[in-house]
């Protein structure tokens, strides 16, 4: 029996809910942290699917495995905190955040009165359908963006683990 594409798609998309609610059911961080991997990674397949390879690259690398490298390092890496702990870290949150209602009215009140004008000018897309030229030619900025991303979060992940190693 051979599936259609209609078919793959449900599937698929039946995939993508089940590992998210897994992701959000899931009652241990770094089991949630690999559920979010495994729905990104769903997501992936979804958007090529879906004739989006450029998204679907992005989407993998990014958020299916840097993403979930840096979490599941920062959860195996952190201790809990106590109760006393939670409770003293909430008040000195709150305690610096205390200011920005005002400051936030005050910015709103200023914009009503000087009637800025925030409209920014929009530019038409232009239709290219090979993901080569888009890739290479017009989103050069975003490639090298994502590599900056990766790099930083490959740097961090091992400063990260020389120092837990130091310790």
């Amino acid at each position: 029996m051979r599936l259609g594409n209609l078919e793959i798609e449900i599937i698929i998309a039946l995939f993508l809910v089940l590992t998210a609610l897994w992701t959000v059911m899931a009652r241990s961080l770094l089991r949630a942290a690999i559920g979010l991997a495994l729905t990104s990674a769903m997501l992936t397949v979804m958007m090529y699917k879906l004739n989006a390879p450029l998204a679907a690259v992005f989407e993998l690398s990014v958020c299916s495995g840097l993403i979930s490298v840096i979490f599941i390092t920062t959860i195996s890496l952190t201790q809990p905190l106590t109760w006393a702990e939670i409770y003293e870290h909430e008040r000195e949150r709150l305690s610096r955040f205390r200011p920005l209602p005002f400051i936030i009215l005050l910015l709103g009140l200023f914009f009503w009165l000087v009637k800025v004008d925030l409209a920014l000018p929009t530019v038409v897309a232009e239709k290219v359908t090979d993901v080569r030229v888009v890739l290479w030619s017009l989103r050069q900025l975003d490639l090298v963006g994502q590599i900056i991303c990766l790099l930083a979060g490959a740097f961090g992940v091992t400063i990260l683990f020389k120092a837990w190693r130091g310790k």
